[in-house]
């Protein structure tokens, strides 16, 4: 598959690098603005990416780009994805999918209308070590609590304390520590769990925005709660506790590079199957088998996880008082 991608941003070397890894994935071609042309310059020569655009629907006509992934701020995501489906390209997303759960339906009947391959890349879900924990969650037993810490504090906290408004911390931009980095937290727990039943968010709020939250998913029979901060730091866990075992890592969601499996009548077992240095590496790998093999339902099972995220965050945001930003949807 041909790749174009949309955005210069820290992300897009990560991206590189991983794609580097996989030889079905070849990129084209890279958009960014007139100010960013320097670093696209640069990205260009060193990761060999043959043409550079700053006009992005002139990379959209471009007919060997297939697929556009899109690494734009959190804000444009809508916009960007809407005009790539238009456009009948196949579309990888960074995370969040969306500004909120309207923007995120629309694209999907959009994509499902054209048969294009829509797919959030969120990283945890294709993780070796998370299949694992999908294999060993019967022998935790009955889950009784989840705990999940992934707080980071931000190096644009002090800029924001000072009164400047950068787009991490920025409401209007789809910014704020749920949709930034709890949105890992979110992501990991559906996805072992589903749906959870009802949903709270206690939020620290500053200027209009969650600088840090405890999001609190309830289940039938079991607890958890997601811990999210950009303003604060603390040791990161996962914990998931059931009557007869437990789960336990040190690392934040968006890695989960390794994790302890015990047992409540004692000894544990430690694994670390990750078989990439590159954290994107697994997304992408399932992105490419997905669409090499023509695996639409998968990828349909996909957008409804996706779905379900964005509607948790949308909830979380409207009971906290933050803003829920949307785009012009078009009723398609």
């Amino acid at each position: 598959m041909r790749v174009g991608i949309a955005g210069a941003g820290g992300i897009v070397p990560d991206f590189l690098n991983a794609a580097g890894y996989i030889p079905e994935m070849e990129i084209v071609a890279i958009c960014g603005t007139e100010r960013s042309k320097d670093k696209l310059n640069q990205l260009a020569t060193r990761y060999q990416i043959e043409r550079i655009y700053t006009n992005y629907q002139f990379m959209l006509n471009d007919a060997e780009v297939e697929v556009i992934y899109v690494a734009v701020p959190n804000h444009l995501h809508y916009e960007f994805a809407k005009l790539a489906l238009q456009n009948k390209k196949h579309v990888i997303m960074e995370k969040p999918f969306a500004s909120c759960y309207e923007e995120a339906v629309e694209l999907t009947k959009l994509a499902k209308d054209n048969q294009l391959y829509l797919f959030e890349a969120i990283s945890n879900q294709y993780f070796p070590n998370y299949e694992k924990v999908k294999d060993l969650l019967p022998e935790l037993g009955d889950i009784k609590i989840v705990e999940m810490n992934y707080s980071q504090y931000s190096r644009r906290y002090d800029a924001f304390k000072a009164g400047e408004i950068l787009p991490v911390f920025n409401p209007k931009m789809s910014g704020g520590a749920l949709m930034d980095i709890n949105v890992y937290n979110i992501h990991f727990i559906l996805g072992l769990f589903g749906e959870p039943v009802k949903v709270q968010y206690f939020a620290n709020l500053e200027k209009g925005v969650d600088t840090s939250g405890i999001l609190l998913l309830m289940y039938p029979s079991f607890q958890c709660a997601a811990i999210g901060a950009k303003d604060c730091k603390a040791p990161l866990c996962i914990n998931i506790q059931g009557d007869k075992g437990y789960i336990h890592s040190n690392s934040p969601a968006n890695t989960f590079s390794d994790f302890i499996h015990g047992s409540n009548s004692g000894g544990e077992t430690k694994y670390n199957l990750h078989n990439s240095r590159e954290r994107l590496y697994d997304e992408l790998k399932a992105f490419t088998d997905m669409y090499q093999k023509k695996d639409y339902e998968k990828n349909c099972k996909q957008l409804k996880h996706s779905l379900q995220v964005m509607a948790i965050l949308d909830e979380a945001r409207r009971q906290a008082g933050i803003e829920v930003q949307t785009a012009n949807i078009t009723k398609l």
